[in-house]
């Protein structure tokens, strides 16, 4: 009956995917038909409303939205030409100093936004009419933009670890928030090494209009301070012990709405109406799919999927190595066509009994799954960012595809890294007495 139960639960749930059935009422689905065909259907239907609410009633979740709401903020505030003079500044005299200004903005202004589509919107906007403006093949300047936009996923404050520890049974976020650290910061140093490797090949030296005065490099500084200072006191408030990190994320929004409205002055009070309605509606989402993998969850216990998907994959081969790396490709596939939290809600129960079972930490492997994911929405064929990425430069995706391969293969390589050396991901933790 266990076979069964899980074969119904798969045909069902993916039979609706290709329906273009929302993923959330995909899962609840294919749940409840399960329930009715295997269990009692009263029991069954109870048992799922319990579980439905009991997934969201947790106080770390909290986190969620006010993290979706300070996001929001910074995104509609105007802090990406600020983070982008401040790169410029620094990279300036560098070969390709744009592509890398680019990268560096992307990894700033993602980890403040938490969106990969909002950091290759926003930093891709500005730096790519500048890159062609100097010469810049387009390809080239629109496959740094999409290569480095995911980064500010893995770069704290960011919600896809606040999901994966609700999926986990409760690892520690403030824990994964610093083991995001140095994986992120090895993607977007890589994505740097391939741009400067090409801009110098290319001869990309940017022309300035103006003199560079002590003025403007004071100026520059200042206005880009504001802006990450909201790192520096999420992260700092949560190792010094000041807040939690559920705590933390309306700190933030408080600080974002200062930031926006009276410092900046970028956002209207007549704005937050609709800021408001946009972080409600995208928490919305993410809770009814929170709540939707909890039934999910309780259906995969009777069904008895992951012993049986561990089992099958130790059964394959019993070498770490070549495990990891099948996890790997099934993450990197999932990620192209499904969101960062579904598939986390999802993907978690099913694989961390597998990474246990062979010795990986499950903080580790929640960077791993993290950053696999990540990478997926920038392949073929379906990666969102990919696709909002190319709209950016006004592309098609197969005049960016060329020029993205070497970020691939340098992305990979933070991958290899982060999956095989665990002191990537657990170091800085350790560090911090977080683990």
């Amino acid at each position: 009956m266990e076979l069964q139960a899980a074969l119904v639960l798969i045909i069902v749930f993916f039979f609706l995917l290709a329906m273009s059935v929302p993923v959330s009422f995909s899962i609840i689905s294919a749940a409840l038909v399960t329930i009715i065909m295997f269990l009692t259907p009263q029991f069954g239907m109870f048992i799922s409303a319990q579980k439905l609410v009991g997934g969201i009633d947790s106080f770390s979740l909290l986190a969620v939205p006010f993290f979706i709401l300070a996001g929001q903020l910074m995104s509609n505030g105007g802090i990406a030409k600020r983070l982008i003079n401040l790169a410029m500044l620094i990279l300036g005299k560098v070969p390709g100093s744009l592509a890398l200004t680019n990268v560096a903005g992307n990894a700033m202004f993602g980890s403040l936004s938490g969106s990969g589509i909002a950091a290759a919107t926003a930093i891709g906007g500005v730096m790519n009419p500048l890159e062609k403006e100097q010469g810049y093949d387009d390809g080239f300047a629109a496959a740094a933009n999409i290569a480095s936009a995911p980064v500010g996923q893995l770069i704290p404050p960011t919600n896809a670890f606040i999901v994966y520890s609700a999926a986990c049974g409760g690892a520690s976020v403030a824990t994964l928030f610093m083991a995001g650290w140095i994986p992120g910061l090895l993607w977007a140093f890589l994505c740097m090494v391939v741009a400067l490797v090409y801009a110098k090949k290319k001869g990309y030296v940017v022309k300035r209009d103006e003199k560079l005065t002590g003025k403007i490099v004071l100026k520059t500084i200042w206005d880009a301070i504001p802006s990450l200072l909201l790192i520096v006191i999420v992260i700092g408030g949560i190792l010094s012990g000041y807040f939690t990190p559920t705590e933390s994320s309306g700190v933030a929004v408080l600080y974002a709405f200062i930031l926006a409205v009276f410092v900046y002055k970028t956002i209207k009070i007549t704005d937050i109406k609709k800021i408001l309605v946009d972080a409600a509606v995208m928490t919305t989402i993410v809770m009814l799919i929170i709540g939707a993998s909890s039934i999910l969850s309780f259906v995969l216990s009777f069904t008895g999927l992951p012993q049986a998907i561990s089992a099958a994959m130790l059964s394959v081969s019993d070498n770490k190595i070549i495990i990891l790396l099948l996890i790997n490709m099934i993450l990197l596939i999932v990620g192209t066509f499904m969101d960062m939290a579904p598939a986390l809600l999802i993907f978690t129960p099913i694989f961390l009994p597998v990474v246990t079972s062979i010795g990986m930490n499950p903080i580790q492997f929640g960077v791993m799954m993290v950053m696999n994911l990540s990478i997926g929405t920038i392949t073929p064929p379906v990666g969102s960012v990919l696709f909002v990425g190319c709209s950016v430069a006004k592309l098609k995706i197969e005049d960016v595809m060329r020029r993205l391969i070497p970020f691939f293969g340098a992305i990979v390589v933070a991958l290899m890294f982060v999956t095989f050396v665990p002191a990537f991901s657990t170091w800085l933790p350790t560090v911090l007495g977080l683990m």
